[in-house]
């Protein structure tokens, strides 16, 4: 086995189940804050933010943009590249907000969010050991030295099995 990082591919109608499954968490018991508004961070979070939105029959969806991964390679630095508007973070510190992103990772972009709406309630469809303790809500949980490849950056291509031999 190599020590690559290990390969998690998700389709859409399996990322389009988990997001499902994120809503009902965010609208099952134990749940009864009113959801006033969504922001997506974005890009990763507005497919499920989108997803959620109907679910839960939210209208109310803004953007923060944060980007935390270059070239598709290594999280480096965050770079807010748009803030989210004044009116959701100056009601009650983003109280009654839901922030979505499709994963936390090393939970850097959350805590940065967190900083912008500290009683917003953060979800993220799924959730890496060092970025649970700042996400409120997921719903799958993968090892650190797995990379999520989502069904927007994928295309039908041969993959070598786990063992590396050619012949499986």
């Amino acid at each position: 086995m190599s020590s690559s990082p290990k390969a998690f591919p998700v389709s859409w109608d399996q990322f389009h189940r988990d997001c499902k499954a994120l809503a009902w968490r965010l609208a099952g018991p134990g749940n009864d804050a009113q959801w006033t508004a969504i922001v997506a961070i974005t890009r990763g979070g507005l497919v499920p933010a989108a997803i959620i939105a109907r679910e839960l029959g939210i209208r109310t969806i803004e953007t923060v943009g944060i980007a935390s991964y270059h070239e598709y390679k290594d999280q480096g630095e965050l770079d807010v590249i748009k803030g989210i508007s004044g009116t959701l973070a100056d009601v009650d510190g983003g109280r009654g907000v839901l922030v979505i992103d499709d994963l936390t990772d090393t939970g850097a972009t959350a805590k940065k969010v967190r900083e912008m709406l500290p009683n917003a309630h953060i979800a993220t469809v799924y959730a890496k050991p060092k970025g649970v303790p700042l996400a409120d809500t997921f719903v799958t949980e993968v090892s650190q030295d797995t990379w999520i490849y989502f069904p927007w950056d994928m295309e039908m291509s041969y993959v070598e099995p786990i063992s590396g031999l050619k012949d499986g």
